[in-house]
């Protein structure tokens, strides 16, 4: 049984080894710091190491480091980051920890004595879209929110990042296509696009200078007072994701087997940001009406993140017809394994949930973190649905 046939069998809710991600997906992966802590460890060949997501840093599993481990994926993502470059033309950067990494082309800084600043498509000329203070490990988006005329919001500012997939995009998946089409790994897709209200995306971090509502605070209180606007971003942009959707499918078809839908957040470490109606009202239809036309157009899965304590949204995902729910952070409010297992495990699959990243691995004892392993494999790992990740990115300070 290769790698892709782990995950297929995992992914029907079949017995079988339990598969393992690390970096498939821009909430499953391993922070550039402690990757190459990870590679000396297991001894591989030393080597400048590429990040393949600038905004938390997340490293490029390299194919040494995924055979070492005996990792089941492989990450195919779109052109662009968070900050509006691609991942090509790599170049030596210093952190400021004092790690040498290779970043892209346009991974464009300036600094001060507190701070590292990066710029949107690598431009200068315009203010910086990114911030990371020198003793961080990854950057956050700058609020650059112009004053908002409420008589005057216009849909179109909200959708500017929101475009018809390029030539150059769909050439991109054709040479993706002929690279993956024969691999034993599972490929899985992180295609872009279908953020319905991902508020990582909602500052804008790839665009120059951004418009509409851009301030995380003001969004929130858009979902309450401006909800008419905030419809007619989602339809529209429901609309666009559709379409290049189906342009991607037409040249990947099973290649990819899953897609990162979206990575809004609707829970906190003990509550939710928002009430199960509000989801249903602002929310749920374009998630359905995206999920829906995957399921009736592909045999893809649909991927949804969503941290903290979401078991009330759960019930409610699986009617909007997510099949596969990430990072499953059990340690939250509400979220036990065993119920949420015995509740939701036959209609969700578990992408995550392997080892708590707050506390367990970065701060636990080697038999602490093996405990806890073993004791959520045989928990979620029953009749199958789970895929092996931590809950949520490994992050930089992770002892190795």
């Amino acid at each position: 049984m290769n790698s892709r046939e782990r995950i297929i069998r995992a992914l029907n809710h079949q017995s079988g080894p339990v598969p393992f991600d690390m970096g498939a997906f821009p909430t499953t992966g391993i922070h550039i710091r402690t990757m190459e802590n990870l590679r000396e460890y297991y001894g591989l060949e030393k080597k400048i190491p590429k990040v393949i997501e600038p905004f938390q840093m997340l490293g490029m599993v390299e194919d040494d480091l995924r055979e070492a481990i005996g990792i089941d994926t492989v990450p195919l993502w779109s052109q662009g980051t968070m900050f509006g470059f691609k991942n090509e033309k790599w170049k030596e950067w210093t952190t400021p920890w004092g790690q040498k990494i290779l970043v892209p082309g346009e991974f464009n800084t300036s600094c001060d004595k507190e701070k590292v600043y990066l710029y949107a498509g690598g431009d200068l000329d315009y203010p910086p879209a990114g911030i990371m203070p020198k003793s961080g490990y990854f950057f956050d988006s700058v609020i650059r929110q112009k004053p908002i005329d409420d008589d005057n919001l216009n849909p179109d500012d909200n959708l500017e990042e929101f475009t018809a997939i390029t030539d150059s995009d769909l050439e991109y998946y054709k040479t993706m296509k002929r690279k993956m089409q024969d691999s034993p790994y599972f490929i899985a897709g992180n295609l872009g696009g279908t953020g319905i209200g991902d508020i990582a995306c909602v500052p804008g971090p790839m665009l120059k200078e951004p418009k509409g509502i851009r301030d995380v605070e003001e969004w929130y209180v858009s979902t309450i007072i401006r909800r008419d606007y905030l419809h007619e971003v989602f339809t529209r942009q429901t609309e666009i994701a559709l379409k290049n959707l189906e342009k991607i499918y037409a040249i990947m078809g099973d290649t990819i087997s899953v897609v990162y839908i979206c990575g809004t957040d609707f829970g906190t470490q003990i509550s939710t940001f928002c009430s199960v109606n509000t989801f249903r009202e602002l929310y749920a239809p374009y998630y359905k009406k995206i999920n829906h036309w995957i399921h009736q157009n592909t045999n893809w899965k649909t991927f949804k993140h969503c941290c903290g304590a979401i078991e009330s949204f759960l019930g409610e995902f699986i009617d909007v017809e997510f099949d596969i729910i990430n990072p499953v952070q059990w340690t939250a409010a509400g979220m036990d394994r065993k119920y949420i297992k015995n509740t939701y495990g036959k209609n969700l699959v578990f992408w995550g949930g392997g080892v708590d990243t707050q506390k367990t691995l970065p701060f636990g004892t080697p038999d602490e973190v093996r405990r806890e392993v073993i004791e959520t494999c045989e928990i979620f790992s029953e009749d199958g649905g789970f895929v092996f990740n931590t809950v949520h990115n490994i992050q930089a300070c992770t002892v190795i």
